[in-house]
C-alpha cells in the first residue's frame, strides 16, 4: 500500500512539472498566437463583403447582398485579364529568374574559403533585402529620370537618343526583374548557402579520387542537397502565384497611368479600388487571390510529393 501511495505521488508530482513545463511554453507561444489570431484570422469574417453591395452607414452585416455580382462585375471587365496576364506572369518570372540566380549566388559563395571575405559580401549581398521599396524608386527614378537620369546622360554622352522610360512600356518587364532580382537574391542565396553547409566534406574527397570537376560536384552533389529547399520555397514562392509585390509595382514604375498595361497587378489594382471606396469589387478580387494562392499551395505541394514524398511540406 505505501509502495502504491508513493508511485502515484510520484505520477503526481511529474504531471505537475510537465504541466508547469507546457505552461511556460503555452506563454511562450501566446503573443505569436495573439498577433496571428488579431491580423490572419479575425480579418476573414470581412471576406463577406465580397458577396455585398457595402454600405459604410449599414455596416458590413447590414448591407444588402448581391451574390456572385462583384465577382462577374470583376471577370467580365476589361482590367481582369491584364491584372491576371501581369501577376501570374511577373510571378512566374520573377520566380524563375530569383531561384536561378539564388542558387548560383550560393553555390558561389560556398567556393569562398576566407571566412572575412565571405562574411564581408554576405553583408553587401543582404543589405538591399532591407532597403524600402519607397527609397528603392527614388534610386530608380533618379537613373530613369527622362532629363536628367543618370542613364539617358549617359546616352547623351554616347550620342544615343534618350530614352523616355516612363513612357515607354516595352522596358518594365525587365527593369521590374531587375529591381526584384537585386532586392532579394541576396537573401535567398543565405538559405541555400546554409543548407549547402550541412554537406559532408568526404563527398567531395570521394568525387575528387573519382575524377569528377567542379561541374559533376555541382551537378551529382550540390544540387541534390539544395532539393529539399528548392521544394519548399518553390512550394511557398507558388503560393503567392496570384500575388504581386505592391510596393515594387507601386513605387517603382511611379503609378504612371501609361504603364498600367505592363505593371498593373493584382495588388496595385485592390489599392486603387479602395482609394475609389469600391469595397465589394476588391474585397472580391482579394478573397479570389487568397483561394488561388491556397489551391496553389496544395497542387504544388501534391505534386511535390509525387515526385519525392521527403522533399514535399505536408
Amino acid at each position: 500500500m505505501i509502495k502504491t501511495n508513493k508511485l502515484r505521488a510520484g505520477r503526481s508530482l511529474r504531471k505537475k512539472n510537465d504541466i508547469k513545463e507546457q505552461l511556460s511554453l503555452l506563454l511562450l507561444l501566446l503573443p505569436g498566437a495573439l498577433l496571428l489570431l488579431m491580423f490572419n484570422y479575425a480579418p476573414m469574417g470581412g471576406a463577406v463583403i465580397a458577396f455585398k453591395e457595402f454600405n459604410p452607414n449599414l455596416g458590413i452585416f447590414k448591407s444588402p447582398w448581391v451574390g456572385l455580382k462583384n465577382f462577374e462585375y470583376f471577370f467580365t471587365s476589361q482590367d481582369a485579364w491584364r491584372i491576371t496576364r501581369n501577376t501570374v506572369g511577373y510571378a512566374l518570372l520573377f520566380r524563375a529568374v530569383g531561384m536561378t540566380l539564388s542558387i548560383a549566388l550560393a553555390l558561389a559563395l560556398y567556393e569562398i574559403t576566407s571566412r572575412k571575405a565571405l562574411k564581408t559580401y554576405q553583408t553587401i549581398m543582404i543589405l538591399p533585402h532591407f532597403l524600402s521599396w519607397v527609397l528603392v524608386g527614388y534610386v530608380t527614378y533618379a537613373l530613369l529620370n527622362p532629363s536628367v537620369g543618370l542613364l539617358n546622360s549617359i546616352l547623351n554622352v554616347l550620342g544615343v537618343e534618350p530614352v523616355e522610360w516612363y513612357s515607354e512600356t516595352k522596358y518594365w518587364p525587365a527593369i521590374l526583374t531587375i529591381c526584384n532580382s537585386w532586392k532579394h537574391m541576396g537573401m535567398d542565396s543565405i538559405i541555400y548557402y546554409a543548407a549547402l553547409m550541412g554537406l559532408d566534406a568526404s563527398l567531395f574527397e570521394a568525387a575528387r579520387i573519382d575524377g569528377a570537376n567542379k561541374w559533376q560536384e555541382t551537378v551529382k552533389i550540390k544540387l541534390p542537397q539544395l532539393a529539399p529547399t528548392i521544394s519548399v520555397l518553390l512550394i511557398l514562392g507558388l503560393s503567392g502565384i496570384f500575388r504581386g509585390d505592391f510596393g515594387l509595382f507601386y513605387q517603382i514604375p511611379r503609378n504612371v497611368g501609361v504603364l498600367y498595361p505592363v505593371t498593373d497587378v493584382v495588388d496595385t489594382y485592390l489599392y486603387r479600388g479602395l482609394q475609389q471606396a469600391n469595397m465589394g469589387i476588391t474585397s472580391a478580387v482579394g478573397l479570389f487571390q487568397s483561394v488561388v494562392g491556397l489551391i496553389m499551395v496544395l497542387l504544388t505541394n501534391a505534386a511535390v510529393k509525387r515526385i519525392d514524398p521527403d522533399n514535399s511540406m505536408f
